[in-house]
């Protein structure tokens, strides 16, 4: 039987981004290993982490505070990949395609926190 979160579109899609996230960070040099690697990355880790936490909370408030967590990773991985672009260990197509990534993360989960409201 699935857990809720599974199901969830906004946990689907960022799920998408970590996979993307892990596998364009694996091109940073290796000295940024335990730096911006291991910060981005965890960061994108928990956008879902927080996803699937909240979605098994006994209240709408308290899944709602879980997403307000998770936006706040997925502005993290935002700004991370803007350090990224800065030290060129991104081409400004692929920077141009995580940051729209993480706006319509942003949107989504926004988008699911006033619906818990509702």
């Amino acid at each position: 039987m699935p857990y809720k979160f599974e199901n969830l579109k906004v946990w689907q899609r960022a799920m998408e981004l970590n996979d993307e996230i892990f596998r364009r960070s694996k091109k940073f040099p290796v000295d940024e290993r335990f730096n911006l690697i291991s910060q981005i990355r965890r960061a994108a880790d928990s956008i879902v982490l927080n996803i699937a936490e909240g979605s098994t909370s006994q209240s709408h408030a308290e899944f709602s505070r879980f997403l307000g967590y998770s936006i706040r990773s997925v502005v993290e991985v935002a700004c991370a990949l803007f350090i990224a672009k800065r030290r060129d260990y991104l081409e400004n197509e692929e920077f141009i395609y995580l940051y729209n990534f993480t706006d319509e993360l942003v949107k989504m989960l926004q988008g699911l926190k006033a619906k818990l409201k509702d």
